[in-house]
């Protein structure tokens, strides 16, 4: 077998397993073999996909890179460092502090079922038996909480008694209005009542007591041994600080330390306050920082009123977006992007188009309290969530032919959160922004990701307090105590995440300033856009050696 044969079985293999562990993705994508599956949470299906991947990746490094051209070399290196990086997370057992109050699927998996298409009858027959298998891993999942425990890993009491509190009010749920029940669309063609009525036995006889048990481990055996807000973040625990140095290779791709992510997320901060004082003068009339801050955080004229205002106003900036592509970009996607309001999850997020075109492209704007937003940050999170950001990224990447299967949907976070953070500063780049004031946003959208690389390396690695943390959030940025106190929940309970978006940014942006310089008077921001976005998502070392093989 030649190493092209090689690298294209082990493609293939690497796919169809990942789709095996991951089915709830693979439906969502509009792969439909593993309906009626759900995710297996138990330590010996995690422990399997250890071997698997360390299987996939020692094979990776054993192909002979001399036969394969550059589309293949990426594929080869992604697939290693996919697979080394996913295996070494998996490894750090965070399963067994992972009690989740902000993304856990005892809040979100309602709203993950109504992005699921049910093309036929067949497919909607399957959702009883996928909604059995939810009941399982929430079963399971409190199996690790009790494993993790009797090892002395708990997770902070906040996200346990905030997990409790959703699992209670979803078991409190009327039956005929639980949203575990109505969240799937219906295909054409089936009795429809015939199928709710399944759906509400697999919800009352599985999954409630699945999650029942997952919220009595969570009540009577974990929370006596949670960590209080003065010890939230890993190092507290015996053999976190390397669980946490972990999550920082997985979601930067880098061999940087914590401390000195902290030490760049200073110096960004440092950088922004004198942007501020420029734009403020324009936009607020004071250079003051805290009169800046404050005038963003309090001033009810700088802040929507309803929800309606949110959808419409993202709908608009990402027509403008949309108006101005192909000035700066060689490659359109084909998919459209809608925008939803949305009750559940973080502020803004962003769901990709299913690969069969049977669903475009979604961001989503939290509506819950229409008056945190300021209407000078929507702007910024429109372009990053829908249009240049990850619509563009995730849409062309599903829609590309020249690479594998795999290349196109697996996500690196921070390739990915680095290209959304791009988008903003690109976006004013391209003149987006309507105003001074809507600048501000993007600024405002730097600090909080710049924080992010301070409090969340802050709690997990130098020991910091959960209240310590949100004070520093509130001195460095003109987010208010309503939307800080909710991120740093949100970097207690995912580790490491939050410092991929200003990591990523950094290197896309070093990237175009070294392509600049070689190429001089020849450089083509849509070439180097290209180069970016052409090959899918990628560890960001890899995605060096592509911008500068395509731009010498």
């Amino acid at each position: 077998m030649t190493s092209r044969d090689e690298l294209t079985t082990l493609s293939d293999e690497f796919w169809s397993g990942h789709l095996a562990a991951e089915p709830t993705e693979a439906h969502m994508l509009g792969y439909y073999p593993t309906t009626g599956r759900f995710e297996d949470a138990s330590r010996s299906a995690e422990d399997a996909e250890v071997a698997r991947l360390r299987d996939v990746a020692a094979r990776a490094d054993q192909i002979d890179a001399a036969d394969l051209d550059e589309q293949e070399r990426t594929t080869r290196a992604v697939i290693a460092s996919q697979a080394t990086t996913t295996a070494d997370l998996l490894e750090a057992r965070l399963a067994e502090v992972s009690a989740d109050p902000i993304f856990g699927l005892q809040d979100a998996l309602p709203l993950i079922l109504g992005m699921l298409t049910l093309p036929d009858g067949e497919v909607a027959d399957a959702m009883p038996d996928m909604l059995a298998g939810a009941g399982r891993w929430f079963a399971d999942v409190g199996q690790r909480h009790r494993e993790g425990v009797a090892h002395g890993w708990a997770p902070a009491a906040f996200a346990v008694t905030g997990t409790i509190a959703q699992i209670d009010g979803a078991l409190a749920r009327p039956l005929d209005e639980d949203p575990f029940v109505t969240a799937l669309r219906p295909p054409e063609g089936i009795d429809v009542d015939a199928w709710r009525a399944r759906l509400a036995t697999a919800v009352e006889t599985r999954l409630r007591p699945g999650l029942a048990t997952y919220r009595d481990v969570l009540r009577d055996e974990v929370l006596p041994q949670a960590r209080p807000d003065d010890r939230a973040g890993l190092t507290h625990l015996d053999g976190g600080d390397d669980a946490y140095a972990r999550t920082l290779r997985y979601f930067t791709t880098t061999d940087l330390s914590a401390q000195q992510i902290h030490d760049i997320g200073l110096a960004q901060i440092e950088s922004l306050a004198a942007e501020y004082r420029t734009l403020g003068s324009e936009a607020l009339g004071t250079s003051d920082l805290r009169e800046i801050f404050g005038r963003m955080r309090d001033d009810p004229a700088l802040h929507f009123t309803s929800g309606d205002e949110l959808v419409t106003a993202s709908e608009t900036a990402m027509a403008r977006a949309w108006a101005a592509m192909t000035d700066w970009f060689e490659v359109l996607p084909q998919a459209p992007c809608a925008v939803e309001g949305t009750t559940t999850g973080a502020k803004a997020f962003y769901f990709p188009p299913a690969s069969d075109g049977s669903r475009g492209g979604t961001f989503f704007v939290n509506v819950t309290d229409p008056t945190a937003w300021g209407t000078f940050e929507l702007e910024a999170m429109a372009f990053h969530e829908g249009i240049p950001g990850h619509h563009l990224q995730i849409a062309i990447a599903g829609e590309l032919s020249s690479i594998p299967e795999f290349r196109k949907h697996m996500r690196n976070s921070a390739y990915s959160e680095g290209w959304g953070l791009y988008t903003e500063r690109l976006s004013d780049e391209m003149g987006l922004y309507t105003g001074p004031v809507e600048r501000l946003g993007m600024l405002s959208a730097d600090s909080m990701r710049a924080s992010r690389l301070v409090v969340d390396t802050g709690l997990h690695a130098l020991g910091w307090s959960r209240e310590r943390a949100v004070q520093f959030m509130l001195d460095n940025s003109p987010l208010s105590a309503g939307v800080v106190r909710p991120e740093i929940d949100r970097y207690v309970v995912s580790p490491g995440q939050a410092t991929s978006y200003m990591i990523g940014r950094l290197e896309i942006q070093r990237l175009r300033r070294e392509a600049e310089q070689r190429q001089g008077d020849g450089f083509d921001v849509r070439r180097f856009h290209s180069a970016v976005l052409d090959s899918g998502s990628l560890p960001l070392d890899v995605l060096e050696q592509v911008v500068v093989a395509r731009l010498p």
